[in-house]
């Protein structure tokens, strides 16, 4: 089939915008990252005098590298809007995010929802694929107290030690108050033919937008940085004793990301934006960590819920472009409970819900 002149313009443009945003991303990259590194090398002396001082400073720099990183996607006209609770209003708490894994994008999109999140940007600690380590952005995650691990039978049981031991070294040492975890282990195209050979051997939902999660390091997370109970029994590991000051872990954010036309965005089309302006949609419900069981099992069918609830989530998102149901399908304006600002009220329009929205668990199920 012939191109047309109009068409021809269009592909030149498109590449000579990448080739552009690219080598721009690369100048950016090399002065932003290697700043940041000689910055905290000068700054070692106050490391040792003041190091509370030392990370909040590191913290802000972190943010601001997390911030140009977002601006890229903002440049290129992608965008997002968030759905369900304020958890700009469990900023300054501990919480544990559950996030969906779709592709290296998904890693931008946070970074763009959680600029405008209080502390929770320069404060967060992230769990990635070790491969991450070695991109342009692992030395900075390597100095921030990132942990990286390895996926693998093979690596299973040895890395679930190391992310504790890695917890109880920089979690509270480091004031961190936020740690974003991607259960499911891999990427959604990579999983999902396992996952659902799992669920059929297993007797389990069959789940096409998502997999079925892991509970290893979920299971660590809470043993490790959950406080102790108020009477007296540790439900906590080491660090926590360690930290009597400490609340301890006091949320799960289980957080939801929608691309449309479930073609999610990577971090080649991040750099290069040779994608239409896009909407990425993120979904938050907020849970008291005290409402998550502590035993295996019960939390591995919590874990399971949870993801079952975003295979609905995702599939009427993917059938009407919406998060939410319409008002039409909502029962009652049942408030979600474990919301800090206390019972938020279901809130409703004629042209469907709102920026945030309280009642999707139990309008939807």
């Amino acid at each position: 089939m012939a191109v047309t002149l109009e068409q021809a313009q269009r592909v030149g443009y498109t590449c000579l915008k990448a080739l552009l945003r690219f080598a721009f991303m690369v100048a950016n990259n090399l002065v932003a990252i290697p700043s940041y590194v000689l910055y905290l090398i000068v700054l070692q002396p106050l490391r040792i005098l003041d190091s509370k001082s030392f990370w909040y400073i590191e913290g802000v720099l972190f943010k601001w590298l997390l911030a140009m990183v977002a601006s890229w996607g903002w440049w290129a006209g992608y965008t997002v809007v968030e759905w369900g609770d304020d958890v700009k209003a469990v900023s300054e708490d501990e919480a544990m995010v559950l996030v969906n894994h779709q592709a290296t994008g998904d890693v931008c999109t946070l970074m763009m929802c959680l600029q405008d999140k209080g502390t929770v940007v320069r404060q967060m600690m992230w769990l990635m694929d070790h491969i991450f380590k070695y991109t342009n952005f692992g030395i900075v995650s390597l100095i921030h107290g990132d942990f990286f691990i390895r996926q693998g039978k093979a690596h299973r049981d040895q890395q679930l030690v190391l992310l504790k031991d890695h917890l109880e070294k920089y979690y509270r040492s480091r004031n961190r108050k936020w740690i974003v975890l991607f259960p499911e282990g891999g990427f959604l195209r990579k999983r999902r033919e396992t996952s659902q050979a799992f669920a059929k051997k297993n007797n389990l939902p069959f789940l096409k937008h998502v997999t079925l999660p892991r509970l290893g390091a979920t299971q660590v997370i809470l043993k490790t940085l959950v406080a102790p109970q108020e009477n007296g029994t540790p439900s906590g590991g080491d660090a926590v004793r360690k930290e009597r000051k400490s609340k301890g872990l006091q949320w799960v954010i289980d957080t939801t990301i929608a691309y449309p036309k479930a073609e999610p965005i990577d971090i080649q089309t991040w750099i290069l934006g040779y994608r239409q302006p896009t909407v990425t949609h993120v979904h938050y419900r907020i849970f008291p960590v005290k409402d998550v069981p502590a035993e295996p099992e019960a939390l591995t069918n919590w874990l399971y819920q949870r993801f079952i609830e975003k295979e609905d989530l995702l599939t009427h998102f993917y059938e009407t472009g919406r998060m939410v149901p319409s008002k039409e399908n909502c029962a009652l304006p049942i408030s979600l409970q474990g919301s800090q600002n206390g019972l938020r009220m279901c809130k409703h329009s004629s042209r469907g819900y709102k920026r945030y929205n309280y009642c999707y668990y139990h309008c939807f199920l």
